[in-house]
C-alpha cells in the first residue's frame, strides 16, 4: 500500500498563491447495481444490504480529518458521485448533508447535485433527497434507444428513462442529462433521435460523452463493434450543431447548457478550483499560500472504512510539481471554449504565465490556441484535437510516455 507520507517536491523555490480558489466537496458513494461494461470509475456492485449508516459514519470521520486543511473556507457546492448514489436512502443524504453543513461552512445557494441512474428512481424518494437538500440531479440516461441501453449493459429501458425525467421535472429545478454517442453499431440517424429525445426532455444542463474504450473495463478485453473515426466525428458535429440550435451553449468539452445553468461544481474543476474528496477511492485537491497538493484515498469500501478508523484511508499525498503545473492548469481551463483570464493562471498555480509562454507559442503557431492580453481560449481546431494541444504543456519528461 502506498505511503501517506511520501511526497513530490516542487523544483525551485517554493510557489506564491496569491489568494485561495474557490472549495468544493466531492463525496463518493461507490456501489451500483451492476457494473457496466465500459465503466472504468471506481463502482462496485452492491450484494446485499447497503451498510450505509457505517458508510456514513466514515464519510463524517473522513471529513473531520481533513478539517485542519481548509479551516475558515466556505464550500460552494457538494457533488455525489458513484456508483450509484440514489441507491441511497433520502435519511442517509440528510444525515450527511447535515453533518457536514455541521462542519463546513457552505454558501447558502450552495448547488448540490445527486448522481441518479433511472433504474432506481421512485418518485417519493426523490421529492425527499430534495427536501434533504439535494437542488440539482445528474440522470445516466446514456440513451433513450433500448437496443444501445442494451449495448451498454443498463439496467434501465427506454421507458424509464423518459419516467426519469419526469420525475425530474417534478421536484427539481435544475438537473442533468448524461448521454452518449458513438455507440455500438450506432448510425448517425439513431444518433440524432437520441438529441431530439434529449432536446424534448427540456433539461437545464446536457452532457453528450463521446463513448471511449478504457482499460480495466469489460469493452477494453472484448472490444463492440463502434463506428469509425470519420462516422464518429460527423456524429460529434452532429450532436453539437442540434444542440446549439436549440438553445444550448456548448460551454465544455462534453456539457451543454441553457443560459445560467453550467455546472457550478464541474467549472471549479476546469478552472482548477479546489475539491476536497471524501469516500472510497475520492481524489483532492487542496491549494495553500506555498504548495498545492493532491490527496487519493483507497478504494475498496470494505477497506475504505476500516482505514478511516485508523485514520489511514489517504494511500497518497503529493506535493504538485512546479514543472506539472502549467499541464495539470491547462489540462482542466482548456476544456472551456471561453477559456480563461490570462491573470487566473497565476492566481491558481502561483506561477506566471511566462512559465508555460514555450508551449503557448507552439500551440498559437499551429491553430490550436487563440490570445490577447486578457484571454486565453482553444480555437474550433483546439477543442476537436484536445489531447494534441493539452500534449504541448506536458513537462520534457512526460512527452515521450503519451
Amino acid at each position: 500500500m502506498p505511503s501517506t507520507d511520501v511526497q513530490v517536491p516542487a523544483t525551485g523555490p517554493r510557489l506564491r498563491v496569491a489568494a485561495l480558489p474557490p472549495l468544493t466537496l466531492y463525496v463518493h458513494l461507490p456501489w451500483c447495481v451492476r457494473k457496466c461494461p465500459y465503466c472504468d470509475f471506481n463502482s462496485h456492485e452492491a450484494r446485499g444490504t447497503l451498510p450505509e449508516h457505517e458508510y456514513v459514519d466514515a464519510l463524517i470521520a473522513d471529513l473531520e480529518s481533513t478539517l485542519p486543511s481548509v479551516w475558515g473556507r466556505r464550500v460552494h457546492s457538494i457533488f455525489f458521485g458513484g456508483g450509484t448514489p440514489s441507491l441511497f436512502s433520502a435519511h442517509s443524504l440528510d444525515r450527511l448533508l447535515a453533518a457536514i453543513r455541521a462542519r463546513l461552512p457552505l454558501e447558502p445557494d450552495a448547488e448540490i447535485t445527486l448522481e441518479a441512474n433511472p433504474g432506481t428512481f421512485e418518485s417519493d424518494k426523490f421529492r425527499d433527497f430534495r427536501m434533504a437538500g439535494v437542488n440539482r440531479l445528474s440522470i445516466g440516461i446514456q440513451s433513450f434507444n433500448p437496443k444501445h441501453l442494451a449495448a451498454l449493459g443498463r439496467i434501465h429501458d427506454e421507458r424509464e428513462a423518459y419516467r426519469a425525467v419526469e420525475i425530474a421535472h417534478a421536484h427539481f429545478e435544475n438537473f442533468n442529462l448524461d448521454l452518449m454517442f458513438a455507440l455500438p453499431e450506432q448510425t448517425k440517424e439513431e444518433a440524432d433521435r437520441d438529441v431530439e429525445a434529449a432536446l424534448a426532455a427540456r433539461a437545464p444542463h446536457l452532457s453528450f460523452y463521446h463513448l471511449t474504450i478504457e482499460p480495466n473495463t469489460v469493452f477494453f478485453t472484448r472490444p463492440p463493434p463502434l463506428p469509425d473515426e470519420d462516422a464518429s466525428a460527423e456524429i460529434g458535429d452532429r450532436v453539437e450543431r442540434r444542440l446549439v440550435d436549440g438553445g444550448y451553449e456548448h460551454y465544455e468539452t462534453s456539457a451543454y447548457a441553457q443560459p445560467g445553468r453550467a455546472c457550478r461544481h464541474n467549472l471549479n474543476y476546469w478552472r482548477f478550483g479546489d475539491y476536497l474528496g471524501i469516500g472510497a477511492g475520492a481524489h483532492a485537491k487542496v491549494s495553500f499560500a506555498d504548495r498545492i497538493v493532491r490527496e487519493v484515498r483507497t478504494r475498496t469500501p470494505a477497506e475504505y472504512m476500516r482505514r478511516v478508523e485508523a485514520g489511514a484511508q489517504v494511500v497518497e499525498r503529493r506535493e504538485v510539481g512546479r514543472s506539472d503545473l502549467p499541464f495539470e492548469f491547462m489540462m482542466n481551463a482548456l476544456r472551456l471554449a471561453a477559456g480563461f483570464p490570462v491573470s487566473m493562471f497565476a492566481e491558481r498555480t502561483g506561477l506566471p504565465i511566462v512559465a508555460a509562454e514555450r508551449a503557448l507559442a507552439q500551440a498559437e503557431a499551429r491553430g490550436l490556441l487563440e490570445r490577447d492580453y486578457e484571454r486565453i481560449r482553444p480555437t474550433a481546431l483546439g477543442r476537436r484535437y484536445l489531447n494534441d494541444l493539452l500534449g504541448l504543456f506536458l513537462p520534457d519528461e512526460g512527452k515521450g510516455k503519451r
